[in-house]
């Protein structure tokens, strides 16, 4: 577990916000933006080859939250009661890609999605279709997850 600290954040997620679900999507689809990640870190997340400290791997996504103080874990396995509520449409469309990842579980590689967790919901911002292979394979899959602090 780390604290990090988000200072010149650009906001376009804001936790501190009652409407954050609707930074850049209208309000009837209430789900944040998809976030642009950078190639080091979309091959990081897509192998679970995940540097420390968390923060400094995740600031380019971090950038994108209102300033603050936010907490990251993992990488760590979805509690089996735990629900993530999607930021994209559900089940993804791309099937390719969600076989991409189910060769790679099944090879035993451990890609990671990103989550944000509030008091009201754990809401997938990165890892759709990770997401969607873990699940097609029955196992429970890996989290990084982001909630912001008190």
């Amino acid at each position: 577990m780390e604290q990090v600290k988000v200072d010149g954040g650009t906001g376009v997620i804001d936790t501190n916000s009652a409407n954050w679900f609707s930074a850049g999507k209208s309000a009837s689809n209430r789900v944040p933006t998809q976030p642009e990640l950078p190639q080091s870190l979309r091959i990081a997340l897509a192998t679970g080859q995940i540097r420390r400290p968390l923060g400094d791997t995740l600031r380019p996504l971090l950038e994108l939250f209102a300033d603050g103080e936010y907490q990251v874990t993992g990488p760590e396995r979805l509690a089996e009661d735990r629900y993530l509520t999607p930021s994209a449409d559900w089940p993804p469309a791309d099937v390719s890609r969600v076989g991409y990842y189910r060769t790679a579980i099944k090879s035993g590689h451990r890609p990671v999605a990103v989550v944000l967790e509030t008091a009201d919901a754990a809401v997938i911002l990165d890892g759709h279709h990770k997401i969607a292979a873990y699940r097609e394979e029955e196992i429970l899959p890996h989290l990084l997850i982001i909630s912001p602090l008190a």
